[in-house]
């Protein structure tokens, strides 16, 4: 498999022969031997563009013997666009809103000065962007000691991720709860970071410990099946748009 893992113990074969989209009432509908799918709540599995719903139809394609979903990421956040996301846009931005308040880029380390230097170079410039883009002045502070952050700046942020279509709002929950920064998954979004600079910026200080004391395997491994979940929801937006 893609993953270079053996796949679930009940993953279901392979049904269909054909795949292909097909359009109909302006959505991108994707088709198995010319029926439409559906996601696990029963609702048509329609994109609204043609790149997406082909991207989804590929990986449909791509499936041997037997359906792994783990090699399905865009069908994945296609699924949880319309079932989890449509119909509660208001709790999902509310989530969003939420790590705005806590936002990582807030957080800074005493020491050692090598770290607390990195992160002011990295994360300085984000908060900034936040403040001139939005209007939102997130406060910092060094170590583990809680800052509260003004209504008004977590309000302008909440009106941010309010602007998003649902789409935009799926990418921008995964973004956010992969790097814990709503600064990031926002910087993304509107095209002030890419994926990758959104992810390194994250990483400023697993980076610095890993430069310090080397990797563990596993830790990488988590981190690489984190980091391929971050590249799947920067094309879902991309494809989305």
């Amino acid at each position: 498999m893609k993953n270079g893992s053996n796949p679930p113990a009940a993953a279901p074969k392979r049904f269909y022969e054909t795949v292909g989209v097909a359009e109909m009432d302006g959505r991108w509908h994707v088709q198995l031997d010319g029926r439409g799918v559906k996601t696990p709540n029963r609702a048509p599995l329609a994109l609204p563009t043609r790149a997406l719903a082909e991207a989804i139809a590929a990986e449909w394609g791509a499936q041997t013997s037997i359906i792994d979903p783990r090699s399905m990421p865009l069908t994945k956040l296609a699924n949880t666009t319309l079932d989890g996301v449509i119909g509660r846009e208001e709790a999902v931005r509310a989530e969003i809103t939420a790590y705005a308040g806590n936002d990582l880029l807030c957080y800074r380390a005493e020491r050692p000065e090598a770290l607390v230097q990195r992160q002011h170079e990295r994360w300085n410039p984000l908060l900034i962007w936040v403040t001139d883009h939005f209007g939102a002045r997130l406060h910092t502070t060094a170590g583990v000691m809680p800052v509260r952050q003004a209504e008004d700046c977590i309000s302008r942020l909440g009106e941010a991720v309010a602007a998003l279509d649902p789409y935009a709002l799926a990418a921008c929950h995964v973004i956010t709860t992969l790097t814990g920064s709503a600064v990031l998954a926002l910087a993304f979004l509107h095209g002030r970071l890419s994926a990758e600079e959104a992810w390194e910026a994250a990483h400023v200080d697993e980076d610095f410990q890993i430069e310090q004391w080397g990797e563990d395997a596993e830790a990488r491994k988590r981190r690489d099946a984190r980091s391929a979940e971050m590249q799947a929801a920067a094309q879902f937006h991309a494809l989305s748009r």
